[in-house]
């Protein structure tokens, strides 16, 4: 994990690999941004002139170096683009400055040790820069061989090691809230981190009893209680949609309980999160083309995994409880076939017309045990469905819920924190379309509209008024484009900055 300092050094005197500014989008051309003001000193008040030459727009995410003049301490200054001068008496935003952080810590791979001078009026500022920098300068590298080449910044198959060190100029670390807020982003950051390590780990590796096993050391780590049902336990249980969507494959399913308490919490949220660690579709097997990322499938388990880690590392005033509903969807001999009828936890039965829409089975058996708790609110995240990836992108994450008013403030605080996400309905004439004349319900119905009908789906297993919100995090979570902002290839981490936050905004009693 790249390490965070803050640092009471000025730019022009720090040493380090590379020293970092902000650089704007103005009316006549790049405007120099603040906390640059020492950087443009020793350009003889030249830099916006130099970088304008070299291309340079001050566009959001665009990135300029230039060789540093002799009156730094730096060879290198990167300078990054903000987007537009922002309007008088307003600064940039939170998101502005977590994208450019990320953006140049990116740049910065290979480097041992960088200085961000960036904008910095707030310790809010503070903390999307620390989140910026920390997350762009992920790389999952577990899987790549050979020595370390710590000296060349290499590792043993001669690609770059994410920035080392990172500096962070003009944030008072005296200060209380500038120390807080760089905290609370080293332990957010870290458990996204984590969070993307589980979802890019192969599945080979990582299969329901190894995840399982991941938690539990994480529980005695961070003081969190951690019960893991195995499959006999599931079995006794009677958790028939975790074992029907499991039991065609070799590893078997769990179901892991998180439970972080405060002695002073008032509320109980409960997160349950989606845990396929493989999806092949099972019988209904998965086109050529569509099953080389299924090990992303469990990016909903492990965005909940890190949100009640975060939160018992932050030492939130509220008592969260995670419940991961892991399996393996495989195709094999004792695989759940369409036409056979699963009986739930709940003890409703399900039609399974197609094992492919496996996510929601697992959901519901643990949806209705979260529901024994009677928490004040659960909030399920999963991978759950391709239709919403046509609806929103792959940048958008859908909010349905049951409560209009939960769902606007589950929207509002995922744009707070950064993520794209957006509310969904749920309308009820879909839920004609998965009567069954078998079963009490079919885990299929009307095409059109398949995200909102798996979500009427879900809506069954939720405890009689309990409000609940489902996150359909099929578009983000798992990212198979170029790198842009702090956002890697590969597993994002989707939905764990709006879970922690809630978290907080639980504990202070701000959602009723």
């Amino acid at each position: 994990m790249t390490a965070l300092t803050l640092s009471t050094a000025g730019a022009a005197t720090l040493r380090a690999d590379a020293l970092v500014v902000g650089v704007a989008k103005g009316a006549k051309g790049p405007v120099v941004a603040p906390g640059a003001e020492a950087v443009d000193k020793a350009f003889d008040g030249k830099l916006a002139s130099v970088l304008e030459t070299l291309g340079a727009t001050g566009a959001e995410g665009e990135v300029t170096k230039v060789p540093a003049p002799s009156g730094l301490k730096t060879p290198v200054v990167l300078a990054v683009g903000l987007g537009a001068v922002p309007e008088k008496d307003e600064t940039y935003d939170a998101e502005t400055l977590r994208r450019a952080a990320g953006a140049a810590a990116r740049a910065l791979t290979g480097s041992k040790k960088a200085a961000f001078a960036l904008p910095v009026e707030a310790a809010e500022d503070v903390e999307a820069i620390a989140e910026g920098a920390l997350l762009g300068a992920y790389a999952f590298t577990a899987y790549q061989g050979g020595e370390k080449d710590a000296k060349n910044s290499k590792n043993g198959n001669g690609a770059k090691l994410p920035l080392a060190e990172i500096a962070l100029l003009g944030a008072k670390p005296r200060d209380k809230a500038y120390k807080a807020a760089a905290e609370r982003a080293i332990a957010l950051t870290e458990e996204i981190n984590r969070a993307r390590d589980l979802v890019n780990t192969p599945p080979n590796d990582l299969y329901p009893e190894s995840f399982a096993a991941v938690a539990t050391a994480a529980g005695k780590e961070h003081g969190i209680k951690v019960q893991v049902f195995d499959e006999k336990a599931l079995a006794k249980g009677g958790f028939g949609g975790i074992l029907g969507v499991g039991q065609g494959s070799q590893n078997p399913p769990r179901l892991v309980k998180l439970s972080y308490t405060h002695s002073k919490a008032a509320k109980n949220l409960a997160l349950v999160g989606k845990g396929i660690t493989y999806d092949s579709g099972g019988i209904s097997l998965k086109p050529a083309g569509h099953n080389e990322t299924m090990k992303c499938d469990m990016s909903g388990a492990a965005a909940v995994f890190a949100a009640v880690v975060a939160a018992a590392r932050l030492g939130l005033a509220v008592n969260v409880t995670g419940w991961l509903a892991l399996a393996e969807n495989m195709p094999s001999g004792s695989a759940t076939r369409p036409g056979d009828v699963l009986r739930m936890y709940s003890g409703k039965t399900v039609e399974v017309l197609n094992t492919d829409a496996e996510g929601r089975l697992v959901l519901g058996d643990a949806l209705t045990k979260a529901s024994e708790e009677n928490p004040d609110a659960i909030v399920d995240v999963a991978t759950l469905t391709g239709a919403m990836v046509m609806a929103l992108g792959n940048r958008t994450f859908g909010i349905m819920s049951n409560d209009d008013a939960f769902r606007t403030s589950i929207h509002e605080i995922a744009e707070e924190v950064g993520e794209q996400s957006w509310p969904m309905p749920l309308p009820s004439e879909l839920r004609k379309g998965m009567d069954s004349p078998t079963a009490d319900i079919a885990n299929m119905g009307e095409r059109m509209g398949g995200g909102l009908v798996a979500g009427l789906f879900l809506q069954e297993f939720v405890g009689e008024g309990i409000t609940w919100a489902h996150l359909d995090i099929a578009g983000p979570a798992f990212h198979e484009g170029a790198p842009y902002g702090y956002t890697p290839k590969g597993g994002t981490g989707s939905a764990i900055r709006t879970l922690v936050k809630l978290a907080e905004r639980t504990a202070a009693g701000d959602l009723g």
